[in-house]
């Protein structure tokens, strides 16, 4: 039999490399591989290369493995995030890194230097699909540089609850934010041809008992929230790989699940990647395979060739299953290159990408307040300033969160470097005292000493969030409420740079007239914070998660929300999303709760004006629905404003007030217009005039009067429409 397949092979090949198989299969003397320039597809290719493999080369190539690389012996001997190739068939080892905010998981000695951009929630505040393209694209170049083939990003959780530790690798609360965001990120990485891979798929948002929790969700706040920007991420970014999560979906693993792996993923969303556990996700062997789990990560705990061999036997596995995982993943290592190119380990270009990350970082920092026009600080007039914080914040760059996702940067830039090259450009003799204060705020006195003697202050204070953890409370830790009131009260000219991976409680706010909130910056973090405090950069971030007034207000504020309960005594908390579709900004005004900062919401250094809104529609079920109005920069310098248009459904829909459906960056001169428009297409992957039938399973659009609003954030938009729909 394989000597027939390896002739038929050769006939269809023509010429090309004959592989000796020798000991490895005993079954044929040569086999003539599937190589570049041939006319056979991807998935021609890997049914071939699968029909050529013995069972236990198949089942060494279900998961990760511990040890060296033989094409890189510079990385050493413990690399975790690998397959090892099979050099007797030419399978290239196929190396993975995390990469939500960079190239992280260092897995080669010595570590990997990498950029460190701006958190992936800073993204989301960009508002900017051109950015987030860019910002993949940096990943992918970087990855493609370091002889990577894949990249476990995007992070795509929604930011369900604001003390989630990982909340910095998301895209905010919004799952049509999130899904645009991240199928443009994940096109950045892919033209690199360098596989990206969407996470967490489903439900991992929470840190707290990620790997016990059973999440109770109904289907249709699952399909219309959760879901969505994974459906996005398959239809729009054509994404070629997946990575299930930790948590239960009702009593069943997410790596277990075959309705989320296969009947949604594969059968309604016609998803033709392939499917990757979480390290240690993967809780059985017959089960999760079936349910369309492809590869484990890392050891072979469960797909060791003992468990397998004991699944074929006992029929619960067959042989075509294991066939049908490795088919998807070698079609993508098909389709990307990576059968076609030698793995190279080169290094990153630490200019470029500190320029990119300087961008990224400037480009969504979100201005919260600015009375008096504190900021920009004029550098002409200021003589003394006083840069005070913990020394997380205020003394060195803040590069991201904790975990696997850490990236270890060619260099950084400290805030007190960051504000002296400013000055230095601005041709200022201003002077910079940094005081840095103590976790327990044992050198307040010398804080606000500083601050009274300086022309204003810089206070930065923040948050780090870590995987596995999250917040123990939506307050700043380490005593910093009690630094930026007693520093805001020896001088009223204080500025609060926040650092952080979410929403923060404010008690101080009514006490200083300007906050930044810069996210994590990166490793430009000096350089980029500084350009925005003086202006040499207009913040135009919008928030991408809403900021409550008090922990009480939020959604998850009830224990079997979160962080769960252990309703029957078995160890495993329940967690409960019974506030149902009224998640992030739908809940505020579901509960006619005013936040302290709503979902999209953001300063600028100029004004803007949105008017003379144009809705219009073709007849027909299916016609898309065209939004245009006009936006004018009225004020004195240029800036950036992000319109944003949302879409109230008819009343017997049962939805939230408002979803949001469309946004566009707009960059201004001080009096230019420009016209956008935006169409709302209800064929599109966000279904964004449909609601979910769990019944039918589908998508159904509603009959009735919509209504069209536009404006510059969730609860600030002036101009309305209605359209019919019939």
């Amino acid at each position: 039999m394989k000597k027939r397949l390896a002739g038929m092979v050769g006939r269809v090949l023509g010429v090309c490399a004959v592989v000796a198989l020798g000991a490895a299969a005993p079954h044929a003397a040569s086999i003539r591989l599937p190589r570049s320039g041939t006319a056979l597809s991807p998935q021609d290719r890997a049914s071939l290369l699968v029909s050529a493999m013995t069972l236990d080369q198949k089942i060494a190539q279900l998961h990760g493995r511990l040890g060296p690389v033989p094409e890189l012996p510079e990385c050493g001997d413990n690399l975790t995030r690998q397959i090892p190739g099979i050099p007797a068939l030419q399978i290239p080892t196929f190396r993975i890194a995390n990469g939500a905010v960079g190239i992280g998981g260092g897995d080669c000695s010595p570590q990997d230097q990498a950029t460190a951009l701006p958190s992936s929630l800073g993204l989301a505040a960009s508002f900017d699909t051109s950015l987030a393209t860019t910002y993949g694209d940096l990943m992918g170049k970087e990855a493609r540089a370091l002889g990577l083939s894949e990249i476990e990003g995007p992070g795509m959780n929604l930011a369900r609850v604001g003390e989630g530790g990982r909340n910095f690798e998301y895209l905010g609360e919004d799952p049509y934010l999130a899904g645009t965001i991240a199928s443009s990120e994940i096109k950045g990485i892919q033209r690199n041809d360098v596989l990206a891979m969407a996470k967490h798929y489903v439900l991992n948002e929470q840190e707290a008992n990620r790997n016990k929790i059973s999440v109770q969700v109904d289907d249709r706040t699952l399909h219309e929230l959760y879901l969505l920007p994974f459906e996005m991420a398959v239809k729009d970014g054509h994404v070629a790989s997946i990575m299930c999560s930790y948590n239960r979906i009702g009593a069943t693993y997410a790596c277990d699940d075959p309705y989320t792996l296969t009947t949604v993923l594969r059968d309604q969303w016609g998803f033709r990647g392939y499917v990757q556990s979480d390290f240690g996700a993967t809780h059985s062997t017959a089960i999760s395979l079936n349910a369309g789990e492809d590869l484990e990560m890392f050891q072979g705990t469960n797909y060791s060739a003992t468990k397998i061999k004991t699944a074929l036997a006992n029929g619960s596995l067959t042989e075509a299953t294991i066939d049908k995982a490795l088919k998807r993943r070698y079609t993508q290592m098909f389709t990307y290159g990576l059968f076609d190119r030698p793995i190279v380990h080169g290094s990153v270009n630490a200019p470029t990408g500190g320029a990119r990350a300087r961008t990224v970082a400037e480009d969504s920092a979100v201005l919260l307040k600015n009375e008096q026009s504190l900021l920009p600080i004029d550098a002409s007039k200021v003589h003394s300033i006083a840069l005070i914080g913990q020394s997380t914040f205020a003394g060195q760059a803040v590069t991201g969160g904790g975990g696997s996702s850490h990236v270890v940067p060619p260099y950084t830039v400290s805030p007190l470097q960051g504000l002296r090259n400013v000055l230095a450009k601005l041709h200022s003799t201003a002077t910079v005292e940094q005081v840095i204060v103590g976790r327990n705020n044992s050198n307040l006195a010398a804080a606000t000493a500083a601050a009274a003697r300086a022309d204003m202050v810089i206070v930065m204070a923040g948050v780090i969030t870590d995987e596995g953890h999250d917040r123990t409370n939506l307050s700043l830790p380490n005593k910093q409420d009690a630094l930026i009131s007693a520093v805001a009260a020896a001088n009223s000219k204080t500025a609060v740079v926040l650092k952080d991976s979410g929403p923060v409680l404010m008690p101080w706010l009514g006490a200083v007239p300007a906050v930044l909130e810069a996210w994590y910056p990166g490793q430009e973090d000096g350089n980029a914070v500084a350009d925005l405090l003086f202006g040499l950069a207009n913040p135009s971030g919008k928030l991408p998660v809403t900021y409550p007034a008090t922990a009480a207000d939020t959604p998850t504020a009830l224990r079997a929300r979160y962080p769960g309960v252990d309703s029957n005594g078995d160890r495993i908390p329940e967690v409960y999303y019974t506030e149902g579709l009224a998640m992030g900004y739908r809940w505020y005004e579901s509960q006619q709760i005013t936040p302290l900062f709503p979902f999209g919401y953001g300063l600028s250094y100029t004004t803007f004006q949105i008017s003379d809104l144009v809705t219009t529609r073709k007849a027909g079920r299916n016609a898309p629905i065209t939004v245009q109005f006009a936006v004018r920069n009225t004020g004195a310098v240029a800036g950036s404003e992000v319109a944003q248009v949302y879409l109230g459904l008819p009343a017997g829909a049962g939805e939230p007030a408002k979803r949001l459906v469309g946004f566009q960056k707009v960059s201004l001169r001080p009096g230019q217009e420009k016209v956008v428009t935006i169409t709302i297409d209800p064929a599109a992957a966000n279904h964004p005039l449909s609601i979910w039938n769990d019944s039918t399973q589908s998508w159904r659009t509603v009959p009735g009067d919509y209504q069209v609003y536009v404006g510059d954030s969730s609860v600030n938009t002036p101009l309305s429409d209605r359209v019919t729909v019939r």
